[in-house]
């Protein structure tokens, strides 16, 4: 029998998937832990619960959270919902303007914005601008291509085969057009198409192969010709999927029925796709051509011009990027989902995107050795908490990548590579997380609860969701502006100290005795929960393998920081752990955060080599800060 005591100062590997309990002789191991519900976890290595959801207001329905900034003191945030917008400033609702998309094509729509204008794109929608003037004046228009004599810069292109013909019947005024094979359909009326590099208006639709049109430039002649073309964006053809700006160029990539074409507009000129004769300022238009059809799903601007597309990764070079000297690359074979649009966001230089296949999120970082990007998956040792991500967005004041996923859970990543930290934990409420957008350094969470779909953000001084924080300067036993948690049971702190639960009725609850400050909100609770010992049980006891005998754990000590409450597990079931000062009863007691080390005694013999020797378990909506776990124990071969 050998008595060991084992440190863990980290929590720098995260939540570790059950699938590598037999991998003790892992660095991961020795840094991870079983659960992690409901923290965060620190650079340095600590884990804090998490700090609550404010409710900000009830959104309209299911949609998209989008960050607005405009400068750093003018950010907004836009809910996109069925065929509507709602914009907050500073969490309060300055407009609310219509919108074309339906709920279910929020899900496809992608962004980009420049200066007060945010572009936004969805292949069954035409492109549509948003345009800010004041904090209560917003308007959403048409792109407007550049038009100069006649023409509109657009991208054009030939639909047809290449032997299929088009005559026209004069080249000026009104005439018609005679295609070789169907081509024309009814939602034609008001396209252009060019004929031999000249543009006419279709006005009217008389059959497949026939059509009426305007000249807006006069035609070459009238004889029968296979170089014509419509433009690549219409009704009948769709509409861009995703757009960028990248070297003071505009980046479309793809469309609904061009999905591996690559548009660039010319430089500086930002609605101005026409490509002349090449010159180095001068649009660009290629298509991505390689084993497999690759629908072109982001374009993300970073080191370079980043394309993910449904089958692989690529990368367009060109310092400056001109007609002349554009190169494209494959660089990963992955794939995006095609089903949704997940944005691509940066993260010191790397782009974290989702990958089509397998749960994973895979970080795109060019390589300075190979002189080539990299996917490296950083969820290798948390796949059991990946499902089907549907948004994500990188808070850098916090170091935490958010990512939703389809079932309505939320991951938070903990990201900070000059450390070599990457760190995994799940945030559960009640409800589902379905949205999140980072405006500022403020996490917004779009949630559907029992009384609707809310608009909440991360507020350090709340441990509740759905949160109201009240004061007065008289103390109140009634607290009101609770109407959207009406008939729920919350959880109350009043005058820093936890009072007992109430349930909403009429919009608001009272107090068992008045208070001048008060936190209330749905209850959540969060979870630690370490990995079982990795020893040996023969040989001396000697550290890094797996278990093998019976350990039993006969003293933890917990270095706590700044902790109000804890409830802990060591064998005999969960209680609540007393601090000095505190007396054995945490409620109607103002505590004071208590910094130091906790040593709690242990009993009872571990035979299952997977149960952890300890656990803390806690819904107490105060603060809670673990930093490092001591651990004494037993060890019989």
């Amino acid at each position: 029998m050998a008595r060991l005591t084992t440190t863990k100062t980290s929590f720098t590997a995260g939540e570790i998937s059950p699938a590598l309990l037999g991998r003790g002789d892992l660095s991961a191991y020795d840094n991870g832990a079983a659960r992690l519900r409901n923290v965060f976890i620190h650079p340095t290595g600590g884990v804090s619960r998490r700090p609550g959801l404010r409710y900000v207001d009830t959104a309209r329905g299911n949609g998209r959270l989008v960050a607005f900034e405009f400068n750093t003191e003018q950010v907004y945030l836009l809910a996109f919902t069925d065929q509507f917008v709602d914009a907050y400033r500073d969490d309060a609702l300055v407009a609310s303007f219509a919108a074309p998309w339906t709920e279910a094509q929020v899900t496809q729509i992608a962004w980009v914005q420049s200066a007060d204008t945010l572009l936004v794109v969805h292949p069954d929608v035409p492109p549509k601008k948003i345009t800010r003037t004041s904090d209560s004046d917003w308007t959403v228009g048409d792109w407007s291509f550049v038009e100069d004599q006649g023409r509109i810069h657009q991208p054009h292109h030939k639909f047809a085969g290449d032997v299929v013909t088009m005559t026209p019947s004069a080249t000026t005024g009104a005439i018609t057009l005679a295609a070789s094979a169907d081509v024309f359909v009814a939602g034609h009326v008001g396209t252009r198409f060019r004929i031999q590099d000249k543009e006419v208006e279709i006005t009217a639709v008389t059959s497949a192969t026939g059509a009426q049109a305007t000249v807006k430039q006069t035609l070459v002649g009238t004889a029968a010709t296979k170089d014509w073309e419509e433009q690549s964006f219409s009704q009948v053809r769709g509409w861009p999927a995703s757009v960028a700006f990248h070297q003071d160029r505009m980046v479309i990539g793809g469309s609904r029925d061009l999905p591996n074409r690559l548009w660039l507009s010319k430089s500086a000129d930002l609605f101005n796709f026409d490509l002349g004769e090449g010159l180095d300022d001068e649009a660009i238009e290629f298509a991505i051509l390689s084993d497999q059809v690759n629908a072109i799903r982001a374009v993300f601007s970073g080191r370079h011009l980043q394309v993910f597309t449904s089958g692989a990764e690529w990368m367009v070079t060109g310092d400056p990027l001109t007609p002349a000297n554009v190169q494209l690359r494959r660089q990963t074979r992955v794939g995006s989902p095609i089903s949704r649009t997940v944005p691509p966001r940066d993260v010191d230089g790397a782009t974290l995107f989702v990958p089509r296949n397998g749960p994973e999120l895979r970080e795109f970082l060019f390589t300075d050795v190979e002189q080539a990007y990299q996917a490296t998956d950083l969820a290798t040792l948390a796949r059991h908490l990946i499902e089907a991500p549907v948004d994500q967005d990188f808070d850098t004041a916090r170091r935490l990548f958010f990512v939703v996923m389809g079932n309505g859970t939320l991951a938070t990543v903990t990201i900070f590579r000059a450390e070599q930290v990457t760190a995994w934990s799940l945030q559960e409420t009640a409800g589902s997380f379905r949205s999140v957008a980072v405006v500022g350094d403020r996490p917004h969470f779009l949630i559907a609860r029992a009384g609707g779909v809310f608009i909440e953000v991360l507020d350090d001084e709340l441990f509740v969701d759905a949160g109201l924080i009240g004061s007065a300067a008289t103390p109140q036993a009634t607290w009101t502006g609770l109407d959207h948690l009406e008939g729920e049971t919350v959880a109350i702190v009043a005058d820093g100290a936890q009072r007992a639960d109430g349930v909403v009725s009429g919009g608001a609850v009272t107090l068992d005795e008045p208070a001048s400050q008060v936190r209330i909100g749905l209850a959540y609770t969060h979870a630690i929960v370490p990995l079982p010992p990795a020893i040996h049980a023969g040989a001396g006891g000697s550290q890094g393998g797996t278990l093998g005998g019976k350990v039993r754990p006969v003293a933890i000590t917990l270095r706590l920081q700044d902790t109000a409450a804890l409830r802990l597990d060591t064998g005999r079931g969960f209680v609540d752990v007393p601090f000095k000062g505190f007396g054995d009863d945490l409620l109607d007691k103002p505590p004071q955060p208590f910094t130091g080390d906790k040593r709690v005694r242990a009993l009872g013999w571990r035979r299952d080599g997977t149960e952890p020797l300890w656990r803390i378990e806690q819904a107490t909506p105060l603060p809670f800060t673990l930093l490092s776990v001591t651990t004494e124990i037993t060890v019989n071969g």
